[in-house]
């Protein structure tokens, strides 16, 4: 396949790196000229390693005074003329393994003008032919070394950069998230992409380049698809291969997505990319609902946890909010709190509904810990796009912190509970780790499936069946 030309991209918002204090103006890209001030900076961090678990940033922004979460499944909010985010803080960086932001100041900011899109229209899909949120995730800023037993034994932590999208391993189609080039494709690299870019290959990795200089990393791929070629030019939504567990990615099933990009310090930069996956999914797939229960909790036993949904979105703006908590209460209000006297990992259903009835689901995963970590559970399933009633539904199992699993379903549509016996994860790569089991609903409907290993762990998926 010949390389082509891509026609040049323009960024659609300007990039700030702050110290605390300090005031700058900043211009927009369509010329607009605002003053930024950060203000403060507060971090809460968890009593078992210390690990950041929420960044907060205070700003002044166009004159307007804002409170900011950073990244950790946050979307840019209106102040003033302008919308801002804050992807990172340097707070990440006092224990940090890894410094995936090439951050040299307090705080980032990204500022937009009001009312524009987050990305150039058109230019951004999303890059799984499944349901969003389908199951499990981490985005940036989530530690992950800190829930994976390994408290005790590592001073520094890894922050988790880039998107990580669970799925059903060698089932969920991997695409093109935007025009680009095959710069890197395995352990194959372009000669002009090998040194001086953040090109790291491996095995189990594509790299896409896109006209404005911005790299695409797709890591942990089961397979690539035959029609890709090192140097080739691929459109959006071509085909790139399937979601698998391949490479570092601790043994469970999902697609690693992370933009590189050239940041104020001039390093490259990780570009925090949710929001615009959540863009290009609304623009895609068009739902009326998008429930949001995460990120993940980390809490002792006893502690107070306060799971809060109220980032879930309606498109008539009307949202109706249902807790089921796993100690039996309902609630009705965006923000519950819950405490939890046992460890083990939890799973808390969110319901969220428009005034005309559409719904939407999301799961609240708590992991509560005591001497030892929770076993977890990560579950998933195929087909989830265009599921209708008749049609046989594929699910994919594995339990972690065990030497081997054994998962109970209740499919949620009053049929019998099933078993399945996963491998524990005991190797990580393991061809059939995942345990998988079958089912078809009778009827349409929205099914909550329940999975759980004994008591020590639950967790949810979501099936709709049309």
């Amino acid at each position: 396949m010949p390389l082509l030309l891509l026609l040049a991209a323009v960024v659609p918002f300007t990039v700030v790196d702050l110290e605390l204090g300090e005031q700058r103006p900043v211009t927009l890209p369509n010329g607009l000229a605002v003053p930024v001030q950060i203000t403060a900076v507060k971090e809460t961090r968890d009593g078992a390693q210390s690990a950041v678990r929420e960044a907060r940033v205070s700003a002044a922004v166009d004159g307007v005074k804002i409170e900011l979460r950073c990244a950790n499944y946050e979307l840019p909010r209106v102040a003033g003329r302008v919308q801002v985010d804050c992807p990172i803080t340097s707070a990440y960086l006092r224990n940090s393994t890894e410094d995936h932001w090439g951050l040299r100041a307090a705080a980032r900011l990204r500022l937009w003008p009001a009312g524009s899109l987050w990305m150039t229209p058109g230019e951004m899909g999303y890059p799984l032919k499944q349901r969003w949120f389908l199951t499990h995730t981490q985005m940036a800023n989530e530690p992950t070394y800190v829930d994976r037993g390994e408290r005790t034994s590592r001073q520094k932590i890894y922050y988790h950069s880039g998107l990580d999208l669970g799925g059903p391993e060698a089932l969920a189609e991997v695409v093109a998230a935007t025009d680009g080039v095959v710069v890197s494709l395995g352990k194959e690299v372009l000669p002009e992409h090998k040194s001086g870019t953040p090109v790291a290959p491996r095995y189990d990795v594509i790299y896409l380049r896109d006209s404005r200089g911005w790299y695409y990393r797709y890591s942990h791929l089961y397979s690539f698809d035959s029609s890709i070629e090192l140097g080739a030019n691929v459109k959006r939504g071509d085909p790139l291969g399937l979601l698998g567990k391949e490479g570092g990615s601790g043994g469970w099933s999902h697609l690693h997505f992370e933009i590189k990009s050239r940041q104020p310090s001039g390093e490259w930069g990780t570009e925090e990319g949710f929001a615009f996956l959540w863009e290009a999914y609304l623009r895609d797939f068009k739902p009326d609902v998008m429930a949001l229960a995460r990120p993940h909790r980390y809490a002792k036993a006893g502690e107070e946890v306060t799971l809060d949904g109220g980032r879930s979105w309606v498109r008539d703006g009307k949202p109706a909010y249902r807790w089921r908590l796993s100690d039996g209460r309902v609630a009705t209000t965006p923000r519950v709190a819950i405490r939890y006297a046992k460890t083990g990992t939890y799973s808390e259903v969110l319901e969220v509904k428009d005034s005309r009835g559409a719904v939407a689901y999301d799961f609240a995963t708590v992991n509560v810990y005591g001497d030892e970590d929770p076993i977890t559970i990560n579950a998933s399933y195929f087909p989830s796009l265009a599921l209708k009633a008749g049609q046989t539904v594929t699910f994919k199992v594995r339990t972690f912190g065990l030497t081997n699993g054994e998962e109970t379903w209740d499919f949620g549509d009053r049929s019998a509970r099933r078993s399945t016996q996963s491998d524990g994860n005991i190797e990580k790569l393991a061809k059939n780790g995942y345990a998988i089991i079958r089912h078809t609903y009778a009827k349409p409907g929205d099914y909550v499936v329940t999975v759980k290993n004994g008591t020590a762990a639950t967790t949810h998926l979501w099936v709709p069946v049309r």
